[in-house]
């Protein structure tokens, strides 16, 4: 039976989880260069988990300079099958308060400055995107997120903005008429990478702010912010610890990531390079190598 391996990737206000006691650093290179920041390996509660701050301990790297393709080759190193995604965002509804946790079931990706796919040279591959997010995973994070009775919503649509500036009112509206719930800048192309890579993924969004909309909130601070990041980090860290006890029993062995490659590559085999191959060994070397 294969082994379950979940990772955390933390965003704005998430950097570490200090009650990981048993820690160890791993600092790794990919072909696409190096993660954002080493990655801390923990066993927590008998389970194997890594832990990947997004932005890097003390948030130095810009949502668009991000090495999404880093960060999830460096993953699959490692063995990981599953990645939960915890990231601040802004609130697109009235009922999604600052405070409010998220479960995100879809995206809608307004990015444009990144590399979005491991399958950009020589070898083409078009993975299936109707469903990004992992429903077993999320379950699993719906359970861990109401055994800290933290006020939350089960599904939502995230559109996630270049960034890094916050949003003009305009485009604020034009999101809030597609009827999105939240905007982030950092779960694109991440979800898709991940997809590519194989690696089932939920995401879980905190709201700070109610971005600029809002008659009562129509400047966003990076002040008040971090006031609310503060406290979403805490919830944040004991749901983490939650969901490592009882990922493992949402497992959905149907998941249409397990083997999303088989059905996802176009080019004709005496096409592809060993360079190429070589290059893709970790994402797709489950079926370039037959």
């Amino acid at each position: 039976m294969a082994t379950n391996k979940l990772a955390i990737i933390g965003g704005s206000g998430l950097y570490d989880v200090e009650e990981f006691k048993e820690r160890e650093f791993i600092d790794l290179d990919t072909p696409w260069g190096k993660p954002s920041d080493k990655i801390l390996k923990t066993i927590y509660g008998s389970k194997e988990v890594y832990f990947l701050p997004r932005h890097g301990r003390g948030h130095y790297i810009s949502p668009t300079n991000i090495n999404f393709r880093a960060n999830i080759d460096a993953l699959k190193q490692l063995g990981v099958t599953d990645i939960v995604s915890v990231s601040a965002v802004g609130s697109l509804k009235e009922d999604l308060s600052p405070g409010k946790f998220v479960i995100i079931d879809q995206f809608i990706d307004r990015t444009f400055a990144r590399k979005k796919t491991f399958f950009d040279d020589e070898i083409v591959a078009h993975v299936s995107m109707a469903h990004p997010t992992s429903n077993g995973l999320m379950n699993a994070c719906e359970e861990a997120i109401k055994k800290e009775k933290i006020n939350y919503q089960r599904n939502g649509t995230y559109v996630v903005m270049e960034g890094p500036q916050f949003s003009t009112l305009a485009e604020s509206k034009l999101y809030r008429s597609w009827n999105a719930d939240v905007i982030g800048m950092t779960n694109m192309p991440e979800a898709k990478l991940a997809r590519e890579a194989e690696i089932r993924y939920a995401s879980v969004s905190m709201v700070t702010d109610y971005d600029c909309w809002h008659p009562d909130h129509e400047n966003v601070d990076v002040q008040q912010v971090i006031k609310v990041l503060i406290g979403n980090a805490a919830k944040a860290k004991n749901m983490i610890k939650n969901l490592i006890k009882i990922f493992e029993n949402h497992i959905d062995h149907k998941d249409p990531t397990n083997n999303c490659l088989d059905v996802a590559i176009i080019t004709a085999p005496d096409k592809r390079t060993k360079k190429t191959i070589d290059k893709l060994k970790t994402v797709a070397g489950r079926v370039l190598n037959k």
